[in-house]
């Protein structure tokens, strides 16, 4: 039986009643417990309503800034916003809703939060089809560089300014890759200290793809080694990467949304 993506329900993807915090912690305690129970995003709320979502891309934010984070509450850093979604609606109205809004997104049971949905858990609805469409369009060809004996700090701060959730170390066998979880997984085994060489705590062979792979099977070597980031390679030489969010992109862009107001 073929799997229609635009009936699938989101209540049956969603990550159901996500960890709320409150937006006086400190932030080090806030990675202490995203790193030991491996969550990338934690709703601040203080008691009544989100007030929006603690991601990784902010603590990034507040590195490269130089801040103390020992000095820091989760309210200093700050959260991203968040688009709501009700029960009823499907896979695919969440998938044209985070593409539209480039937000993330909390699903409600009238007032009250009930889940929230990753990039991710998208794409584990997406596998479910037939749809085999090209990588063409989507690989990110300007790849980030830094060496393995820069710091970690030289690191972050590269990855927030040029906007990317990752940097390719280029002086390793295979290539090595530091993400923005590495970075947090770094700063809880470290004391949050940053002037340690990089290349230490990346994560080595960088794992690739040939570029002629589909969109699916992008997606199947993603789930199967737990990450969110491929290499493309063409003739073995490194050309691009890929990202969980590009491919979310990919997929949707082949269906209309199932609720007419979101297009």
């Amino acid at each position: 039986m073929t799997i229609k993506i635009q009936t699938l329900p989101i209540t049956n993807y969603m990550t159901a009643y996500p960890i709320s915090v409150e937006p006086q912690i400190p932030i080090t305690k806030a990675i202490e417990f995203m790193v030991e129970r491996d969550f990338g995003n934690l709703v601040i709320s203080d008691g009544t309503m989100p007030k929006g979502i603690l991601t990784e891309r902010e603590i990034l934010k507040a590195i490269a800034d130089s801040r103390n984070l020992d000095d820091l509450t989760i309210n200093d850093v700050g959260g991203q916003p968040f688009t709501k979604l009700e029960l009823g609606d499907t896979v695919l109205d969440a998938a044209h809703l985070m593409n539209k809004n480039k937000s993330r997104l909390l699903v409600f049971d009238d007032d009250k939060l009930v889940g929230i949905v990753t990039v991710s858990d998208l794409l584990r609805a997406f596998r479910k089809i037939k749809t085999e469409t090209s990588l063409d369009k989507i690989i990110s060809t300007k790849i980030e560089k830094c060496s393995k004996t820069d710091s970690v700090f030289d690191a972050a701060r590269i990855m927030h300014e040029k906007r990317v959730g990752s940097i390719i170390i280029q002086d390793m066998k295979g290539y090595g890759i530091f993400s923005e979880r590495d970075l947090l997984t770094y700063l809880y085994s470290n004391n949050f200290k940053l002037d340690q060489e990089v290349g230490k705590y990346s994560s080595s062979p960088l794992i690739v793809a040939d570029e002629e792979i589909t969109t699916n099977q992008a997606a199947s070597i993603m789930a199967a080694n737990n990450i969110k980031r491929l290499g493309i390679t063409k003739n073995d030489s490194l050309i691009g990467i890929v990202t969980a969010r590009d491919l979310l992109d990919a997929y949707q862009d082949v269906y209309l949304a199932t609720n007419p107001t979101l297009e």
